[in-house]
C-alpha cells in the first residue's frame, strides 16, 4: 500500500477554531493511505517582496513543509465573504518568489466549516480561485460546505450523526483518489 503524506493547513489561527475540530474529524475518518502534518501559518510576518531576496525562516520553514507533503488539505472558516487573512498571507509566502510556487503540481482540496447554513460556500470559491492561479490540481467534487455543531463534532474528532460521518469519509476517500490521480498524471516538480 502506497501511502501519501498530506499537509494540512487551518485557515483560522483560534486555538479553539471550530475548523482544527474539522481537521480532526477528517483526519480520524481518512483512508489508511493517508498521513498527515499540520502546517502552521500563525507564526508568518506580513507577506512583502522585500523579503524575496532573503526569506525569513517562517517563510523557508513553511515552504519546506509543503515541499515535504504529496498534498494539501485546506481547512478554513469564511471571513468577510472570502478567506482568512492569515490563509491569503500563508498563500502569498508559498507561491513567491516568482518562479519559486510550491503550489506547482501539488493536489489540493479546501473544505471548511461554519455554524451558518452555506458553511464556507464563499471563502471556499476564492480559495479555489487562488489556487488555480497557482497551479495547484483541485479536488472540485464533492464540495463541502460544513454547517458545523457542537452536537456533531466532539472535539476529538468524533463525529456523532452517522450521514455526516459518512459524508466526510467519502470527502476523504474521493480526496485520495484525487492526490493518487494527479500524481499519477503530473510530472514530478524539479
Amino acid at each position: 500500500m502506497t501511502t501519501y503524506k498530506v499537509g494540512y493547513i487551518i485557515g483560522s489561527l483560534a486555538s479553539q477554531s471550530i475548523n482544527r475540530t474539522l481537521s480532526k474529524a477528517l483526519i480520524r475518518l481518512a483512508p489508511p493511505e493517508l498521513e498527515f502534518e499540520e502546517i502552521p501559518i500563525k507564526d508568518l510576518p506580513l507577506y512583502s517582496y522585500d523579503y524575496d531576496s532573503e526569506y525569513p525562516p517562517e517563510g523557508r520553514a513553511l515552504k519546506a513543509a509543503i515541499a515535504a507533503a504529496d498534498a494539501i488539505l485546506f481547512v478554513t472558516p469564511e471571513y468577510n465573504r472570502s478567506i482568512p487573512g492569515a490563509l491569503k498571507n500563508a498563500i502569498d509566502w508559498a507561491s513567491r518568489p516568482w518562479g519559486d510556487n510550491s503550489f506547482t503540481h501539488k493536489p489540493s482540496a479546501v473544505i471548511g466549516a461554519s455554524p451558518g447554513s452555506i458553511g464556507t460556500a464563499v471563502a471556499q470559491q476564492s480559495l479555489r480561485s487562488v489556487l488555480s492561479y497557482c497551479n495547484s490540481p483541485q479536488m472540485n467534487a464533492p464540495e463541502a460546505y460544513i454547517r458545523f455543531s457542537p452536537e456533531v463534532f466532539k472535539n476529538d474528532g468524533e463525529v456523532t450523526d452517522s450521514g455526516t460521518e459518512e459524508f466526510l469519509r467519502r470527502f476523504m476517500e474521493e480526496y485520495r483518489d484525487h492526490i493518487v490521480r494527479a500524481l499519477t498524471v503530473l510530472p514530478p516538480r524539479t
